[in-house]
């Protein structure tokens, strides 16, 4: 059994991938019309997470509250509301997107991901292995 929930735990991880992956294109054009990946609020960038989403996505905007594009519904309170992932931000010419959420259920640690600009998808923090 404890196998089988970190299989799930894995599969549930694939919602910050395809996330982050949908903030990157919706980055790169806003970046293509306007030579800017710089925005007041993440809602610029014209990207929103469909469904009831685990996680919390978090775009470079000017302002910390403008910062978050959603609140993962399904995450705990220390995973969603108010923290951006380390190292989200945005410039004229890069940006680190971050997104994070408890999918394990089990602790009150954070599975974190980011994406920048080259497309590097990064887990600083892994939920699953903790």
């Amino acid at each position: 059994i404890p196998n089988f929930m970190t299989y799930q735990a894995k599969a549930r991880q694939s919602e910050a991938k395809v996330g982050l992956g949908g903030i990157f294109t919706s980055a790169t054009a806003y970046f293509a019309e306007n030579s800017t990946f710089t925005v007041a609020t993440a809602s610029v960038i014209g990207y929103s997470p469909s469904g009831t989403p685990r996680y919390s996505f978090w775009y470079g905007g000017t302002t910390a509250a403008n910062n978050r594009i959603n609140v993962g519904s399904t995450s705990t309170a220390t995973c969603h509301g108010t923290t951006a992932p380390t190292g989200v931000t945005a410039s004229a010419t890069a940006f680190t997107a971050g997104a994070i959420g408890n999918i394990d259920g089990e602790s009150t640690t954070c599975d974190e991901w980011t994406i920048d600009d080259a497309r590097i998808l990064t887990n600083t923090t892994n939920d699953v292995s903790s």
